[in-house]
């Protein structure tokens, strides 16, 4: 068995795909910077990222795959579903042996587990479109905390550049501890210690606009206020808001 080790981002696996063709290995498994302890008698190949090879391995997947075929691919990357790398390689090569278009081949294991991952993280960034919550602070920052299952900052950026062009925000990721920040030109990934506590009253007053605390208690008392006590199905509000989110929506926030 070979483990390819490459630098855990997309370009970096693309680039570790062309060299398994290139080298011809047979029994591969990815890791990500550093080889894994856990097999003790593999071989180890480490891959520098090459932005040559990975633009030959996308354009030969392109030719025969639908736009939304190869984006399943990066979304695939981007679930951080178990083995991962390993199903998006076999997918691959499924794609590039066949003289068809194989998307539809649910048949084969590797086309339904890329599909299924890629509506995972389909799913989840279409929640933080909605699940993003700003807090303003006293230098004009527009801040939100996420936590998404899925590696979505990448899928949301342009969104909420074109929703929010005339404002300077962040949005990190605490799970994963990077952010995306717009300057009111372009947009940047930021590495930063983030201190998960800024939702507390006493957070809000150190380091937030003075009328932030107001704006968050009205969008409280206005979410209470529509929501009929009647017609509540907590279930399916569970389905389209599960708890894991709750701890960074401002209406589910108590003071």
């Amino acid at each position: 068995m070979v483990q390819v080790i490459y630098d855990g981002t997309y370009e970096g696996w693309l680039s570790a795909v062309f060299e398994i063709y290139e080298f011809k290995f047979q029994d591969i498994v990815f890791a990500k910077n550093e080889p894994s302890t856990a097999l003790l008698f593999s071989t180890t190949h480490f891959v520098n990222t090459d932005i040559e090879k990975a633009k030959r391995v996308s354009a030969g997947l392109k030719q025969k795959l639908s736009d939304e075929g190869f984006k399943s691919i990066y979304k695939t990357f981007l679930s951080e579903v178990d083995f991962a790398e390993e199903t998006m390689f076999r997918f691959a090569r499924y794609v590039l042996s066949s003289p068809r278009n194989i998307e539809e081949d649910f048949s084969n294991n590797d086309v339904w587990d890329v599909r299924k991952a890629a509506k995972i993280t389909r799913r989840e960034s279409h929640r933080m479109k909605a699940f993003v919550r700003f807090k303003l602070t006293k230098d004009q920052l527009y801040y939100a905390i996420i936590e998404p299952e899925c590696n979505v900052l990448p899928l949301i950026e342009n969104h909420f550049k074109s929703r929010y062009a005339d404002q300077r925000w962040l949005i990190y990721d605490a799970k994963r501890k990077y952010g995306i920040y717009y300057d009111l030109e372009e947009i940047s990934t930021v590495e930063l210690q983030f201190n998960p506590g800024t939702s507390s009253s006493k957070s809000l007053t150190e380091i937030c606009d003075d009328g932030e605390e107001f704006f968050q208690i009205l969008w409280r008392k206005y979410f209470t206020s529509v929501n009929i006590e009647s017609r509540k199905n907590m279930k399916l509000h569970l389905q389209h808001m599960p708890k894991r989110y709750w701890k960074n929506l401002t209406e589910k926030l108590r003071t």
